[in-house]
Parts: C-alpha cells; sequence; structure tokens
C-alpha cells in the first residue's frame, strides 16, 4: 500500500467547513435556550427541564465514538453534510410541529437529533485543522484551533442572546424556523462550493480500532470529561432557571447574560496563543499536559468561592456576575490547552477517530453535568450545584498531572 498523505484538503474547503459549524452552531445555542426557556415557562421543574437535554448529550457520546469511525472510512465531507442535513430535521420536528406534541418524549427526540448534528460537525471541522496546518509547526496548529474554538463558542454565545430574544419577540415555533432557514442556508452554501474531499478516506477502518488510543489521548479524555462535567452541572440548568426565578430576571435578559458569558468565553479562547506568548518566548514550548493541569487546579477556587460567598448572604448579582467572569476565563484556557493537546498528540492518519473519541468523552462530561444541573438544583440549589463543581474540577486537575510535559507525543505505528 502506499503511504497516506500526511495533507489533503484545502483552505477553501477548511473555510465553508468552518462556516457551516458557525451557522450550525448559532442555530444549536439558540434552540437550547428556546427549549430550556419555553417549557419552564410551561410549569416543568428544572429536572425536567434538563431531561429534555438527556438525549441531546448521550446521542452526543455515541455520534463521537461512531462519527469517527464514519469519518475514517468516508472522509469528513459525508460526517458534515450528514450533521447540517440531521439539524434540519431535527430543527423542522419543532417547528412544525402542532403544539399538542410539544411534550417531553418528542423534544427529547428532536433534541437527540440535534446533538447528533452538533457532534457531527464539530468533529468535521476540528479534525479538519490538522490536515490544513503545516506539518511540525505546533505554533500553528496552537493558534488555528484557539481561533476556531474561540469562534464557535462566540456565536454559540450569539444563539443564546438570539434565543431569548427571539422567544419574547415571534415565539417558540417561528423562533425554531428561523435558525432552520439560517441551517440550511449553510448547507446548500457549502454543497455547492466545496470541491473535491475533505481529508482522506480508509474504508478499511475498523470500529474496534475507535478504542485504541494513546495513554495521552485516554488521560486528555478523562480529565475532559469531569472538566466539561464540572462547568454545566451548574451552567446549563441551574443556573438560568436561578437568574430568572431568583433573581427575577426576564428571558431575554438571562439570555443575553448567559450569551455576553460565552462570547467572552470563545474571545479569551482565540487569544489565547497570545497569552501564551511569553510563556512559549522563554522556554520555546507551547502548553503541556503541566499546563492543564496548574489551570484546572486554579479553575477549582472560582465555584468554591462563589457557594462560600452565596452561604454568606452576600448580593448574588455582584457575585455570580464576578465569579462566573473569573471561572470563564480559565475555563476558556483550559479548554483550549486540551483542544490543542489531542491534535498535538494525534497524528494525521488518526485524527479523526482520536478526535471523536476525545469528543465522546466531552459529550460524557455535558451528560454528567445536564443531568446533575437540574437534580441537584432541585434538591440542594444553587450552591450544591457549586460544590459539585468544584469536585469535578479536582479530579480533572488529578487526572491531568499524569499528562506528558512535552508538547508532541508521538503515537505508536
Amino acid at each position: 500500500m502506499g503511504a497516506i498523505p500526511r495533507r489533503e484538503g484545502d483552505l477553501r474547503n477548511y473555510i465553508l467547513v468552518t462556516g457551516a459549524y458557525w451557522a450550525d452552531t448559532l442555530a444549536d445555542g439558540a434552540s437550547r435556550i428556546l427549549v430550556l426557556f419555553f417549557f419552564y415557562q410551561l410549569g416543568y421543574s428544572a429536572f425536567e427541564v434538563a431531561s429534555l437535554f438527556l438525549f441531546y448529550e448521550f446521542f452526543g457520546i455515541v455520534t463521537n465514538l461512531v462519527g469517527g469511525w464514519i469519518a475514517s472510512k468516508l472522509g469528513l465531507k459525508a460526517t458534515l453534510f450528514s450533521g447540517l442535513t440531521i439539524q434540519i430535521v431535527a430543527l423542522g420536528m419543532l417547528g412544525f410541529a402542532p403544539d399538542a406534541w410539544l411534550i417531553v418524549p418528542y423534544v427529547m427526540a428532536s433534541q437527540a437529533l440535534s446533538g447528533i448534528a452538533k457532534d457531527l460537525t464539530k468533529m468535521s471541522s476540528k479534525s479538519a485543522v490538522k490536515l490544513v496546518v503545516p506539518e511540525d509547526s505546533e505554533s500553528t496548529l496552537f493558534k488555528w484551533v484557539a481561533v476556531l474554538t474561540g469562534s464557535k463558542n462566540a456565536l454559540k454565545g450569539i444563539g443564546f442572546f438570539l434565543g431569548g430574544l427571539l422567544l419574547t419577540m415571534v415565539g417558540f415555533q417561528t423562533a425554531i424556523l428561523i435558525l432552520l432557514a439560517i441551517v440550511a442556508t449553510a448547507l446548500v452554501t457549502t454543497a455547492s462550493l466545496m470541491r473535491g474531499t475533505l481529508g482522506y478516506a480508509d474504508m478499511g477502518a475498523k470500529f474496534r480500532h475507535m478504542f485504541s488510543n494513546t495513554r495521552e489521548i485516554n488521560l486528555l479524555a478523562a480529565a475532559r470529561l469531569f472538566l466539561f462535567a464540572s462547568r454545566d452541572v451548574w451552567f446549563v440548568v441551574a443556573l438560568p432557571v436561578y437568574l430568572q426565578t431568583v433573581l427575577g430576571w426576564s428571558f431575554w435578559q438571562a439570555g443575553a447574560f448567559l450569551a455576553i458569558w460565552v462570547i467572552g468565553y470563545g474571545a479569551v479562547q482565540a487569544a489565547a496563543p497570545a497569552l501564551f506568548a511569553r510563556r512559549a518566548a522563554d522556554t520555546g514550548r507551547t502548553p503541556t499536559g503541566g499546563t492543564a493541569a496548574k489551570l484546572a487546579f486554579l479553575l477549582a477556587a472560582f465555584p468554591t468561592a462563589i457557594a462560600l460567598s452565596l452561604a454568606a448572604n452576600l448580593d448574588p448579582t455582584p457575585v455570580l456576575v464576578v465569579g462566573l467572569i473569573l471561572f470563564g476565563i480559565v475555563f476558556a484556557l483550559n479548554s483550549t490547552v486540551h483542544s490543542y493537546l489531542v491534535l498535538s498528540y494525534a497524528e494525521d492518519e488518526t485524527v479523526a477517530k482520536n478526535v471523536g473519541f476525545y469528543y465522546m468523552a466531552n459529550a460524557g462530561g455535558r451528560l454528567i453535568g445536564t443531568i446533575l444541573s437540574g437534580a441537584v438544583y432541585q434538591w440542594l440549589g444553587l450552591q450544591g450545584c457549586l460544590w459539585f463543581s468544584m469536585g469535578f474540577v479536582l479530579i480533572a486537575a488529578t487526572i491531568s498531572i499524569r499528562l506528558p510535559r512535552s508538547a508532541i507525543v508521538p503515537n505508536p505505528a
């Protein structure tokens, strides 16, 4: 067999993939806020609202695992187009459904498809980064990963604001149909302009190989699981419900606040290469596993401080605003380092498999966080969610200590 080419695809195709991912991210963020606030407004409890997203997160786990295998066999172009198409179907289920159909099982099914769509497009775009960056250019790889991840989260934040605004202005189903139109436009544009393939296909790829990852990627995936559980255990359901019910914020005010936070979070991610530039200049090294561990230990201080401040009956509004900003800055840096390391550890011919496996753990963390965000908030309130967050961050930090201190770890042949 001939050698597998180390670089395929081109910048044009990568830009198209990224644009499609942005459109899907915008629609995904807006639809989540729409579903959350719409059903809480109907009288659903926090735990019931959280249950609407269980299939979204569960099928994200399945999709990242299976999607990496499919991309290895058919190429990233197939997973991208499939993701956009499935997102259109998911939004159509909500936008065209009679009011009587908008009950928990039906919405859970729609959210399951939305989760599949989101993770297919994410895996496609993030895997593509490895294929367009010059070989052995770790600083460029870090920069491209940071820009993609940061811009994605900025658009997700805009989606939060858009969802809250549309719910206030045009209602639930009209808002959903607007999002459907955005994704459909992205699919038509990408399908019309994309040339050739994106990445390479290996029809001999075996599903069992999805689990044959290196020690470094297994450790990184485990740390990623607990890192994202630490965020979502208080951010997904508990915080929006607390803002709306305890602090009395309107839907659009809560959506705008969450949007600003996520946009700022994305901006920090995009700026991460510059923030690490001085360290790289001094040491000649890009971020390593040690960087991830230090950031995780630092991150644990913020949910702890917020919980203690709320227990001391301090004004919750400034406590949450300031605490969430600081938490977001450190979390964004830690997440960006993770996203860089998984691509640094992976080889070109296994990048889709490794990214799929890694984001399967990411989705697992979100699933755990989502379930607990509704359940713990209902039983123990926001403070309980924050203590769970601290515990998950400390577990992530402990795992990260075992990551290598070198920037590149060659995978075995």
